[in-house]
């Protein structure tokens, strides 16, 4: 549950859902498989509303490169058809279609993995055969799972189609592990961790990407652990998972200053995140809860309590190994890759890239349906991991009430040096999309 407003770096159905696809929980580390036959069958529901700007989006000229035709996701075949369609709620690109699979968190010598493994491993040493362990889940689920279930209000904006990839008007890419936690604990699940690639549209920086990874931790009590304490429930489930964390953070950070900082999430009441101070400054680590009451009589779990937490792997990893770019967990360079090893957490990133970043400055009249996510993803669609930021430098109003925005864009490999050739047609075939569709006048 990385508690689901995200941040500077990141930071949570299933009846309805299963006239879509199949969900089968199957042996206590294995996975949700998504079956392609019955994705397809999935109907609209009415009246959700998308901008001509967002149909248009779905149907880039990036959708004409060459992608894989399917996936295996779980053990199961996803076509790319059942993700990337021509469906007017539909906003997925080739270029995330192309993610769904890779599991990073599942590589024991990468960066991600190897943190992943140090968080098992902490809990095993801790609680030693009690924590399930999930990394196989399939990250295509319903919007009653990613948002209802969890208690996600219906006016939320992470339920935008300018934060969220939908798939159809039922179906998204989770945007949060915790788009699993009910099921797991209807099917009688009381301590558990979900590892999984999760999915947002986002803007352009070195922090933000529109796919990252996060953990979700799930722990529920019986009255009778807590009345022998003479605590309420409540009480009781918040000190243990304060405990818990407190040890977490001190397995993968060592001695650290600690401090707990009220927060609120949707999902659970009182709620936390732990902040340490590491390198000369505060860092939030995680958020977390004692889970709301409504979430666990709807899961069957009566008259018991229970915590949550939810922590984002890449940004811990960028901290933990020194890593200062957040596209560099997607590279296969051999200087990357070579520098981490099984078990080896920590270990700090020597940059292998020198190469200089290039400036192209854009400016045009906004129209009334412009977001700036819908921006980044048509930079992404074009430039790929090439474009490594897109920041807002300049705005107005004129008289005539018309808004002009100038972006700067940064493009920028971190393998080779570009040449002015490339990026010039970068540049230019940004601005022929951004015209076409977003709908905005180029000045």
């Amino acid at each position: 549950m990385k508690m689901f407003i995200q941040t500077g770096t990141r930071g949570i159905s299933t009846y309805q859902f299963k006239m879509n696809m199949a969900v089968t929980l199957t042996n206590t580390h294995h996975s949700t498989l998504c079956i392609p036959s019955l994705l397809k069958q999935s109907q609209l529901l009415g009246g959700f509303n998308v901008s001509s700007s967002f149909r248009s989006l779905s149907s880039s000229s990036a959708r004409s490169k060459p992608v894989v035709s399917a996936l295996e996701i779980g053990g199961v075949t996803i076509d790319k058809d059942d993700v990337v369609k021509d469906d007017p709620t539909n906003n997925v690109p080739d270029s995330i279609y192309t993610k769904l699979g890779l599991q990073l968190h599942k590589r024991d010598k990468h960066p991600l993995g190897i943190l992943k493994n140090a968080i098992h491993s902490y809990f095993d040493t801790n609680y030693s055969g009690k924590f399930v362990k999930f990394d196989d889940l399939c990250p295509i689920v319903s919007a009653k799972e990613n948002f209802d279930d969890v208690l996600v209000p219906a006016d939320h904006v992470s339920r935008s189609y300018n934060d969220t990839y939908y798939i159809d008007a039922q179906t998204v890419l989770r945007c949060h592990t915790s788009a699993h936690q009910a099921e797991l604990l209807r099917n009688g699940h009381t301590h558990f961790l979900v590892t999984g690639d999760v999915y947002r549209r986002d803007s352009i920086d070195s922090t933000h990407y529109p796919v990252f990874h996060q953990m979700e931790g799930v722990r529920v009590f019986s009255p009778d652990e807590w009345e022998a304490s003479s605590k309420d429930g409540t009480t009781y489930a918040a000190e243990d998972l304060k405990k818990c964390l407190e040890g977490l953070a001190r397995h993968l950070f060592g001695a650290v200053e600690m401090r707990w900082v009220d927060t609120y999430f949707p999902f659970t009441e009182p709620s936390f995140e732990l902040e340490i101070f590491f390198q000369e400054k505060w860092l939030e680590v995680l958020g977390c809860g004692v889970t709301e009451q409504e979430i666990l009589k709807r899961s069957g779990n009566v008259d018991k309590v229970a915590w949550a937490f939810g922590l984002g792997l890449e940004r811990l990893a960028m901290v933990l190994f020194e890593i200062p770019d957040i596209r560099l967990f997607w590279t296969s360079d051999e200087r990357f890759t070579s520098q981490f090893s099984k078990g080896q957490l920590g270990v700090k990133f020597k940059p292998f890239s020198k190469f200089p970043p290039c400036y192209k400055d854009m400016s045009f009249w906004i129209s009334d349906s412009f977001t700036e996510n819908n921006l980044c993803e048509i930079v992404r669609a074009v430039a790929g991991d090439l474009a490594e930021e897109v920041q807002l430098i300049d705005n107005f109003t004129n008289k005539k009430g018309m808004t002009s925005h100038c972006y700067r864009i940064a493009y920028r490999s971190m393998e080779r040096s570009l040449t002015d050739e490339e990026i010039n047609q970068l540049q230019f075939n940004v601005r022929e999309e951004v015209e076409s569709k977003l709908k905005v006048v180029l000045r």
